[in-house]
């Protein structure tokens, strides 16, 4: 039993018994990184080289595509127990070469963290649960009809098994009345996430009038779905938000008078990103740096971070021209952030210690060093690198508008894209 005694299950016996009823490969979902990267070490270390294996032919293929994993500290479990990890935390190479070993059938099971089973690419023949809740960010809450069938719908290898099995172990946060009412629930219908937000409103813009907006808005699937639970007056929610925006955006410059994108609406709706407002200031007030890649990726980095960890860095070890760099952008924005809270819309902080991590990594800095100095997860340093490459590439866009910026816009995002962090 799951959690007898306060302890943890030892995967290592469970996946011993499923190995004796021939229910391996196994998926075991588990609720946080940490118990992924745990469970592995309950694993028996126990299979020896065998030379010229179709096991080691198929890792050492990898390992010479991704040379950097050859140091990876999970390695050792995955080639002498047949078991990896897999979450938001790994790096992506790490994750693409454990699902490359699990299609060819070389693992005996993958620790993965519930959220990530809408995304997972593996065949398994059994999925093991523990929970019957997920953490949704804020709070546990249960399972979900449409959750999960997603994770059910990974037991099964196409071609291989005729059925697939799922392992519920009993314990503290496991309900089986609730799972047995799942396995006999209908999914969820899909929901409309439509979502007015300033990149898509310019960009409906260029081609529609507000009153084709208007039109479209009453016959999309929110409003239908709103109209079905009862809620009267649906497209005019939706329609009230998309006039919201569109004020802000006239306020600023970026419409005119007839509801038509300005010169500077035109270029902005280019930006197909988080916090394309911010950005576009930024270039309005040109405090962006023209003559330094590095820099001017540094200076794209918080845009793009939505988290709320916050990274304490010696600012007496920060080049004085990326605290300059950044003392401008915040002096630029400080207004229009004002303006957009006012307005209601959510600004995330500007947290300086992402420009100082991208400066480093666009600089050269080793990566475990980083890594290890930061105290961050592989996967969240790469996701904030790889987030940044993406804003720099919208910028590369305007090479029509801002030649200067989309030129060293270039130059920064190939900075940003070397190894571990991009693979072929």
């Amino acid at each position: 039993t799951y959690n007898r005694g306060g302890r943890p299950p030892h995967f290592g016996e469970i996946i011993r018994v499923l190995e004796h009823f021939n229910l391996l490969p196994a998926i075991f979902f588990l609720k946080s990184r940490s118990e992924c990267d745990g469970a592995i070490k309950t694993c028996r270390c126990e299979e020896e080289r065998i030379e010229n294996d179709d096991f080691h032919y198929s890792l050492d293929e990898q390992l010479e595509r991704f040379p950097y994993l050859k140091n990876h500290k999970q390695l050792y479990h995955l080639e002498k127990a047949r078991v990896a990890a897999h979450h938001a935390g790994q790096l992506p190479a790490w994750k693409f070469l454990v699902e490359a070993m699990m299609k060819k059938g070389h693992l005996k099971a993958i620790f993965a963290t519930s959220t990530v089973a809408a995304g997972v690419n593996y065949p398994a023949r059994t999925i093991v649960m523990f929970n019957s809740d997920l953490y949704n960010g804020h709070d546990f809450l249960p399972l979900s009809g449409i959750e999960f069938h997603q994770m059910t719908g990974r037991a099964g290898r196409r071609g291989q098994d005729k059925i697939g099995f799922m392992l519920a172990i009993p314990g503290r946060f496991m309900d089986l009345v609730h799972v047995k009412r799942l396995l006999f629930s209908k999914p969820e219908g899909v929901e409309s996430r439509i979502r007015n937000d300033f990149s898509m409103v310019l960009n409906l813009l260029l081609s529609q009038t507000p009153d084709d907006i208007k039109g479209i808005f009453s016959r999309s699937l929110a409003a239908y779905q709103l109209k079905e639970s009862g809620q009267s007056g649906s497209e005019i929610k939706l329609w009230e938000d998309f006039q919201r925006h569109l004020n802000f955006l006239r306020e600023e410059g970026f419409v005119d008078e007839y509801d038509r994108p300005t010169e500077n609406g035109l270029w902005a709706s280019k930006l197909r990103l988080d916090q394309p407002l911010l950005i576009a200031e930024c270039l309005k007030q040109q405090v962006l740096p023209l003559d330094d890649e590095q820099l001017l990726a540094a200076t794209i980095a918080p845009f793009v971070y939505d988290g709320d960890l916050e990274i304490k860095i010696d600012r007496k070890r920060v080049p004085r021209k990326l605290i300059e760099a950044g003392g401008n952008i915040a002096k630029a924005l400080r207004g229009l952030m004002r303006r957009m809270q006012a307005a209601g819309f959510p600004v995330n902080p500007i947290y300086m210690w992402t420009s100082v991590v991208i400066y480093n990594w666009a600089r050269g800095a080793d990566w475990d060093e980083m890594v290890k100095s930061l105290g961050m997860a592989d996967g969240d340093m790469a996701m904030l690198i790889l987030r940044t490459a993406d804003n720099l590439r919208q910028l590369m866009s305007l090479k029509d508008t801002h030649p200067e910026i989309a030129e060293q816009a270039f130059h920064a995002r190939a900075a940003l894209l070397r190894e571990p962090v991009v693979f072929e």
